[in-house]
C-alpha cells in the first residue's frame, strides 16, 4: 500500500487560503488523510486526540509562530518525533538554522509550486 494511502498529514496556517493551496495540492498528490487546521493553538489541542505522522505549518502567525509551535511540539512526549515542515515567504538562515536545531525537517518557501511541495514532504518521509 503506497504511503499516500496511509499517512496523516496536519496543515497549519492562519491563512484560509494557503491552508487551501497547501490541502489542494496534497489531495492532487493523492494524500487523503489530511487535518486542516487555522492556528498552532488549535493544532496543539487536536493533537491531543488526533495523532498524525507529518505537519506543515506557516512560520508567520498570531500568537505563536512556526518555530513556538515547533518547540511545543518537541516539548510533549506525544508529539516529540512527529515530522515537521515549516512554510515561509522569506527564507532566513537564522530562522530556518533554529528550525533545524528544535527539530524541523525541511521547510518550503513560498511561492510554491505542486512539484515543490511533493519534492519537500518526499525528502522527509519517501516516496508518496
Amino acid at each position: 500500500m503506497p504511503l499516500r494511502d496511509t499517512i496523516k498529514i496536519m496543515v497549519v496556517d492562519d491563512m484560509t487560503i494557503s491552508r487551501q493551496l497547501i490541502t489542494m495540492g496534497l489531495d492532487k498528490m493523492g494524500v487523503k488523510n489530511v487535518v486542516p487546521m487555522p492556528g498552532p493553538q488549535a493544532a496543539l489541542k487536536t493533537l491531543e486526540t488526533t495523532p498524525v505522522h507529518l505537519i506543515i505549518s506557516d512560520y508567520n502567525m498570531p500568537g505563536m509562530d512556526g518555530l513556538e509551535f515547533l518547540l511545543a511540539l518537541r516539548k510533549s512526549e506525544r508529539t516529540r518525533k512527529v515530522g515537521f515542515i515549516m512554510v515561509t515567504g522569506e527564507h532566513d538562515p537564522v530562522v530556518a538554522d533554529l528550525g533545524k536545531r528544535l527539530g524541523m525537517h525541511n521547510y518550503l518557501k513560498k511561492p510554491f509550486n505542486d512539484a515543490g511541495l511533493k519534492n519537500c514532504i518526499e525528502a522527509v518521509t519517501g516516496p508518496l
